[in-house]
């Protein structure tokens, strides 16, 4: 990663920003898109989706502050990988499950293209503890 004073602040106005709306959309999905259940707009199963996304955006984003932290002490590579996939996966797997379940109330039925971009995200979530495990294998050095 590049130098503390140079990447830090960075790295955690990142972290703030995707912290900040991920209680935002927590919040719409508690509120707004439980009060949609009663026009039919959308469904229990969409809500759970929407729900899901909040849920794994906040692990991850829980997950990207611990790397911060981790590389002050043991900076590698694959710190820095595992970071920009769970960024990744956050954008990816969450952001298309978001659009994917309010696409109705928005009225943007369009969004349903979205759908093969959610398993990417996944992807990039696994990818980013793959590489957080491999990062163990530098501590032995």
């Amino acid at each position: 990663m590049k130098t503390q004073t140079n990447y830090l602040p960075k790295a955690f106005l990142l972290i703030g920003v995707l912290g900040a709306l991920a209680v935002a959309l927590g919040a719409l999905g508690a509120h707004f898109l439980k009060a949609q259940l009663k026009t039919g707009l959308i469904s229990v199963d969409l809500l759970e989706g929407f729900d899901k996304g909040v849920r794994y955006h906040f692990y991850h984003l829980l997950a990207m502050v611990f790397i911060l932290i981790l590389q002050q002490t043991y900076p590698n590579r694959f710190l820095k990988w595992a970071y920009w996939c769970f960024f990744w996966g956050i954008v990816l797997f969450s952001g298309s499950l978001y659009f994917l379940c309010t696409r109705h109330v928005l009225g943007l039925e369009f969004l349903k293209v979205l759908g093969p971009v959610t398993p990417i995200g996944g992807l990039f979530f696994i990818a980013g503890w793959v590489f957080l495990s491999c990062s163990a294998l530098l501590l032995k050095k």
